[in-house]
């Protein structure tokens, strides 16, 4: 399967669709129930993320986003029903916080073989009305599949992290990745993602899975991050502007 896209079976039920090939590596993922599917964000948009739904499966799907950042909606205009956190549906609906030429640079800021038929110059970020527009702890019932929504902003307002309280597994976002965590943006907040990251740490999680990147993280990246917040935080230095600081496997970026 793919082309564009990378498809790792992460268990019976569960799909990973990466996108490797761009720099952002992005993931989305796909859960299938016994009545319903649900899709955790869809990417970049530069080619048909519904054609491979398709192939995996039947069942009628939600979009759920993580965050309403460009590089995780790029599909949505492909599926019906889209779900939304409250703090970000405007930002879905006609008011995204970016003009379409910064989203442009940063789609093409380093070299990609985009798709055949794929033009650059023409990259629209999506916009249109959510469907379903969900709080803190919300159940998406898959139907012998339950899926919590767990409110995480500091990346941005409305960043939710999906949680399988059965499993212990994480659907992290841009909460817990590989790489350079983002905490510099005007609409990021640095003390809020320190929050958010003590919250999902009381989970106890076994699996996470994220937003870009390496698919294959341990659970212990979740407190190893939250020591590195709290270092700064120590040492006054949980602020934007405050610069990057490397920890090995992750970068905190302010």
């Amino acid at each position: 399967m793919g082309g564009w896209f990378t498809i790792e079976r992460i268990d019976g039920d569960t799909f990973a669709i990466s996108e490797y090939a761009h720099w952002e590596q992005t993931h989305c993922y796909l859960l299938l129930g016994a009545q319903r599917a649900l899709l955790l964000d869809t990417g970049l948009g530069v080619a048909s993320l519904r054609a491979q739904v398709e192939i995996l499966t039947h069942l009628p799907v939600t979009v759920a986003s993580t965050h309403v950042h460009w590089d995780h909606i790029g599909g949505h205009g492909e599926f019906d029903r889209l779900a939304v956190h409250e703090l970000e549906r405007n930002w879905l609906d006609g008011h995204f916080p970016l003009p379409p030429q910064a989203v442009r640079q940063n789609l093409t800021a380093r070299p990609c073989p985009f798709p055949d038929g794929f033009d650059p110059a023409g990259y629209q970020v999506f916009q249109g009305p959510p469907q379903l527009v969900f709080q803190d702890g919300h159940r998406f019932d898959l139907g012998g599949r339950v899926v919590e929504a767990v409110h995480t902003p500091g990346h941005s307002p409305g960043h939710c992290c999906f949680y399988e309280p059965e499993r212990r597994r994480l659907y992290a976002g841009d909460l817990i990745y590989k790489g350079c965590l983002d905490m510099f943006y005007p609409t990021t907040d640095p003390v809020q993602f320190l929050a958010s990251v003590r919250k999902i740490s009381r989970l106890g999680v076994r699996q996470v899975l994220p937003g870009h990147h390496q698919l294959d993280i341990p659970a212990a990246l979740i407190p190893q991050v939250e020591a590195g917040l709290c270092r700064l935080e120590r040492s006054g230095q949980l602020r934007q502007g405050a610069g990057v600081f490397d920890f090995g496997p992750f970068q905190l970026h302010l």
